[in-house]
C-alpha cells in the first residue's frame, strides 16, 4: 500500500476518533494491523465524546473529510427509512449548508475565469453565498439587462482532493479483491472506476452547463420538469452561470403544505420524470437529492419540479436498458422465469445457471411485496434480499448501472417523503408499457431502418470485392486443385453479383412496405425517393 495512502487511512482514523466515533475505527476490520496507533494516540483518550449529539459529531467528521465522505452523507439523508430521526437530520444539512469557503477567494476565481471583473459582469453580486455543498458553492446575482441568476463557483483544489481519497478507494478495493474472495463478484475496482469517472466529470462545470442545456430540451415540451437556462458566455470549467430557480426546495414540506400543493401528483410525477429520463431519453439525472429539486407551486394542484446540480448525469448502454426495462416489465407481470432467463441472457449470473433455480429463488424475494403502498416497502431491504440471493449464483455487481440504482434510491426516499401510500407499481407500470408498445411499433422499426439504412448499403457494396480478395489470396497460396475450386467459387460469387441490384431493390420496395403500414400517404414521396437513391447508388458502381 503506498505510504500517501496509508497516511490518510490514519487521518481518517484521526478525524473519527477526534470527533467520538472511535467505535467505527474499532469495528473496522481494515484498522486492525493498525489498532496499537489507535490506541496510542492521546486524541483516542482526551478528545473522546466531544462536540454535541452523535448526529452532529458524525457530520462534521464527514464535513472535515472531504468531498466523498460529504456525498455518502448526502446520499444517506435521503433515506429516512433507514436512518434513526436524529442522524437523518443532520445528514440533510450536509446536502447544502456545509461550511463556504470565503466570498473574497469566491471573487477573485469568477474573475480569473471570465477575465473581467465581478462589477463589470453582473449588475449585482452577492457576498454570502446562496448555498454551499461539497464540491462548489452559489452566489445569487443579476445581469446587466436585470435577470436573476446565481453563480456557481468550484471549490479550489477539488480535484487533488479528490484524486487523493480516490486512491485509497481504489486500495481498498485492491485489498478486498485480494484478501476477500467472496468479493470479487462485487467488482469493487470497477465500481470504484465508475465512481472516479463520475465524479470527476462533475468538477467540469461546462461539461454541466451543457448537461443541463441538454435536460431542458428533453423537456420543452413537458409540464413536468423545468431545467432553468444556461449563460454559455459566462460559463467556464470551474465557474457557471445560471438562471435564478424561484421555487420551494422539496424538503420544505411544511410550506408546500401551506400553498396546498398535491403531494399524491407531486410524487407520482417524480416517477413519471424518472422513468421517462430512463426509458424515453435515456439520459438521467443523478444526483437527486432534495438539496438539488425545487418544486414550482404556481397551479398547487398541478405542482411542477424544478432541477439544479447537473453535475452527474447518467447514460446507459442501448443493451443494459433492454434488459434492465425487461426486468421491470417481467417483475410488473410476477414472471419470474423470464427475470431469470434475462438475467442469464445478459452475462448478469453465469450462463450456466439453472433458470429453474433462479427462478424460484427471484420469487421467493419479489413475490411478498406486491401490492403494498410504498409505505410497506423497501427497495434498500429488497435489493440487501436480492443480492443475498444473487451470491448463491455468483451474480456480479454491474458498474454501469450503480447511478441508476443511486437514482432509483433517491427516488423512493423522497416518495416516501411526499405521499407514503404512493402505489410505486401503478404509476410506473404505464410508462413501461407505453415504452414496450412505442419500441416494438412498425414506425419505430421503420425509423430505426431508414436510420441504418446507408450503412447496410455500404456494407452490401463493399461485400464483392472484399470476397474478390479473399478469393484471389486463397488462389495465389493453394494447391492446383484447390485453385480450380476456388476459381469456380469466384464465379460463382461474381454471378451472383449480378443480381445484386434485384436484391437490393426488392429490399427497398420490402422496406417501403413496413413503413407503409404504419405511415399515412405522405411518406410515399420519401419511400419512392429511398428507393431511387438504393437503384441510383447501385447504378454508379
Amino acid at each position: 500500500m503506498k505510504l500517501q495512502v496509508m497516511g490518510r487511512l490514519l487521518v481518517i482514523q484521526r478525524v473519527l476518533v477526534r470527533h467520538g466515533l472511535d467505535e467505527f475505527v474499532s469495528a473496522t476490520h481494515l484498522y486492525r494491523p493498525l489498532r496499537f496507533l489507535y490506541f496510542l494516540q492521546p486524541s483516542t483518550w482526551l478528545a473522546r465524546r466531544r462536540g454535541g449529539t452523535r448526529a452532529r459529531r458524525l457530520r462534521l467528521a464527514l464535513e472535515e473529510l472531504g468531498p466523498i465522505f460529504i456525498k455518502f452523507g448526502q446520499a444517506l439523508s435521503t433515506r429516512r427509512d433507514l436512518l434513526p430521526p436524529d442522524i437523518a437530520d443532520e445528514l440533510a444539512k450536509l446536502q447544502d449548508q456545509v461550511p463556504p469557503f470565503s466570498d473574497e477567494l469566491a471573487r477573485q476565481t469568477i474573475e480569473a475565469a471570465l477575465g473581467q471583473s465581478v462589477t463589470t459582469v453582473f449588475g449585482q453580486f452577492e457576498a454570502a453565498p446562496l448555498a454551499a455543498a461539497s464540491i462548489a458553492q452559489v452566489h445569487a446575482a443579476t445581469l446587466k439587462d436585470g435577470s436573476e441568476v446565481v453563480v456557481k463557483v468550484l471549490r479550489p483544489g477539488m480535484s487533488e482532493i479528490i484524486r487523493r481519497d480516490l486512491d485509497v478507494l481504489y486500495a481498498l478495493a485492491a485489498l478486498a479483491l485480494r484478501y476477500l474472495p467472496d468479493v470479487k463478484r462485487l467488482r469493487p475496482d470497477e465500481v470504484v472506476a465508475e465512481y472516479d469517472k463520475t465524479i470527476m466529470d462533475e468538477l467540469d462545470l461546462m461539461r454541466e452547463a451543457a448537461n443541463a442545456a441538454q435536460l431542458k430540451r428533453n423537456f420543452t415540451d413537458s409540464d413536468l420538469l423545468y431545467v432553468p437556462t444556461i449563460y454559455f458566455d459566462l460559463c467556464r470549467t470551474n465557474v457557471l452561470v445560471m438562471e435564478r430557480i424561484r421555487g420551494v426546495p422539496i424538503n420544505n414540506l411544511a410550506r408546500l403544505r401551506e400553498l396546498n400543493v398535491d403531494f399524491k401528483k407531486l410524487a407520482e410525477h417524480g416517477v413519471e420524470i424518472f422513468f421517462t429520463q430512463m426509458l424515453t431519453h435515456n439520459f438521467f439525472h443523478a444526483d437527486m437529492h432534495p438539496g438539488n429539486i425545487f418544486v414550482l407551486a404556481d397551479d398547487p394542484a398541478n405542482p411542477r419540479y424544478a432541477a439544479v446540480d447537473f453535475g452527474i448525469v447518467g447514460t446507459l448502454d442501448p443493451r443494459d436498458l433492454e434488459y434492465l426495462a425487461g426486468n421491470f416489465l417481467a417483475f410488473f407481470d410476477r414472471d419470474y422465469r423470464r427475470i431469470a432467463e434475462l438475467h442469464v441472457e445478459s452475462g448478469w449470473v453465469p450462463k450456466t445457471t439453472r433458470i429453474d433455480e433462479l427462478e424460484t429463488a427471484v420469487r421467493t424475494v419479489c413475490e411478498p411485496i406486491f401490492n403494498k403502498p410504498l409505505s410497506e416497502i423497501s427497495f434498500a431491504v429488497v435489493l440487501i434480499r436480492l443480492f443475498d440471493t444473487a451470491r448463491r449464483f455468483q451474480m456480479q455487481v454491474q458498474p454501469q448501472l450503480v447511478l441508476l440504482q443511486k437514482t432509483l434510491f433517491n427516488i423512493e426516499g423522497l416518495g416516501r417523503d411526499l405521499y407514503p401510500s404512493l402505489d410505486l407499481w401503478q404509476t410506473a407500470q404505464p410508462l413501461l408499457r407505453a415504452w414496450q408498445k412505442e419500441r416494438t411499433s412498425p414506425r419505430r422499426l421503420a425509423r430505426d431502418a431508414l436510420t441504418h439504412l446507408p450503412s447496410l448499403i455500404q456494407t452490401l457494396r463493399s461485400l464483392p470485392p472484399a470476397i474478390d480478395r479473399w478469393v484471389q489470396a486463397s488462389t495465389q497460396a493453394s494447391t492446383p486443385s484447390a485453385s480450380a475450386q476456388h476459381l469456380e467459387l469466384m464465379a460463382a460469387i461474381r454471378d451472383s453479383g449480378r443480381r445484386r441490384d434485384q436484391t437490393l431493390v426488392a429490399l427497398a420496395v420490402l422496406l417501403a412496405g413496413v413503413i407503409a403500414t404504419s405511415a399515412d400517404a405522405l411518406v410515399w414521396p420519401g419511400l419512392i425517393a429511398v428507393a431511387g437513391s438504393i437503384i441510383f447508388l447501385l447504378r454508379r458502381r
